[in-house]
């Protein structure tokens, strides 16, 4: 099959082009989505992201990989819902160490109207910082989607997770169409989306290009795309799942890029377990977002500390994001989905 070699935006993906991409040889496809990177953005820098975890543990879903599903016996404790103050000294924090954008997650299926005030007081102390603004709740209401992007809201996440094939593999509790609902609903409300999903599950190189497929045939290309790599959480049905090759993980991040080229592409869970040499394959195949600090949700995250390190050696430097000018994938908008676990 010969792949065309421009970069357009398209939402007409067929499963065996991105196959196609996959099974390019290496170097060629890092070439291809430097290539890709180099028209949209500045690929000597990195947009530096935050995750808080604002209510931890006790969800009802029974998503395989998450240790919050309250069926599971992973020691993780359920919490309240954090004070606001508690919040927003977090948020300080983050941004004293370099962090441009805050993401809360709750770990809901779905939030009660009666949270949404509480989690919008959230929001607008926390824009009120200068900081890029994300919240994953689970799904979101139309009505819901409203009140948080009239709070000060940017982003929402909320993720596809796999292909539509595998994901009844995965989860049980919801269907895809559910989150195509959720994610409905935030592109209407006019916020900006952050969607992706997570690899090393089991899945097929097949169901990898699903994935990625599915993603960018979205209406609009996610704002934000995160590429979780699956952190084996013991007591989840996935604790033993064998982990996923790394040059397989760099191929994936290289084609998310081909395919959304104007979208961040974020390394989210598992880079707690990347050397330094994967997380500087995956910047030079087009990677251009972390998370950064100790926890990421409820799994361990590279530390502050490494992380400058590593830029340093890699001539790497935080973006500097204007939270009121931030980045969107297109014209038209984003779309987005859930990451309220440890694969967000």
């Amino acid at each position: 099959m010969q792949i065309v070699s421009a970069f357009p935006v398209r939402h007409d993906w067929s499963r065996s082009e991105v196959e196609a991409l996959l099974a390019l040889p290496l170097p060629d496809l890092l070439h291809r989505a430097a290539s890709a990177h180099r028209l949209h953005f500045d690929p000597t820098e990195v947009q530096v992201s935050t995750l808080l975890s604002v209510k931890t543990g006790g969800c009802p879903e029974d998503c395989s990989y998450c240790p919050q599903a309250a069926r599971y016996h992973t020691g993780v404790e359920a919490t309240k819902l954090m004070e606001t103050e508690d919040v927003v000294a977090k948020a300080r924090q983050a941004k004293a160490a370099g962090a441009s954008r805050f993401c809360m997650g709750a770990a809901w299926r779905s939030p009660k109207d009666r949270d949404i005030p509480k989690v919008a007081a959230m929001i607008r102390e926390v824009k009120a910082l200068g900081l890029e603004t994300c919240a994953t709740l689970g799904m979101l209401s139309g009505s819901q989607a409203t009140a948080l992007k009239d709070a000060g809201l940017d982003y929402y996440n909320h993720n596809l997770d796999t292909d539509p094939e595998f994901y009844g593999d995965i989860i049980h509790t919801r269907d895809m169409q559910d989150r195509f609902d959720t994610l409905a609903h935030v592109r209407d409300a006019g916020l900006k989306t952050c969607c992706g999903g997570i690899v090393g599950m089991g899945e097929s190189r097949r169901q990898r290009a699903g994935l990625l497929m599915t993603l960018a045939n979205l209406p609009s290309h996610p704002d934000s795309v995160p590429i979780n790599r699956l952190v084996a959480v013991e007591g989840t049905p996935l604790a033993d799942t064998k982990a996923l090759d790394p040059f397989e993980f760099v191929r994936t991040i290289a084609t998310a890029r081909i395919m959304m080229p104007r979208s961040m592409v974020r390394l989210s869970a598992g880079r707690a377990e990347m050397s330094d040499e994967l997380q500087a394959l995956c910047f030079c195949a087009g990677a251009n977002s972390i998370f950064y600090g100790e926890k990421l949700l409820t799994t361990g995250n590279p530390d502050t500390e490494r992380d400058l390190a590593l830029f340093d050696r890699l001539g790497l430097r935080p973006m500097h994001v204007d939270a009121a000018e931030a980045p969107a994938a297109e014209a038209s908008g984003g779309c987005g989905g859930h990451c309220a676990c440890a694969n967000g």
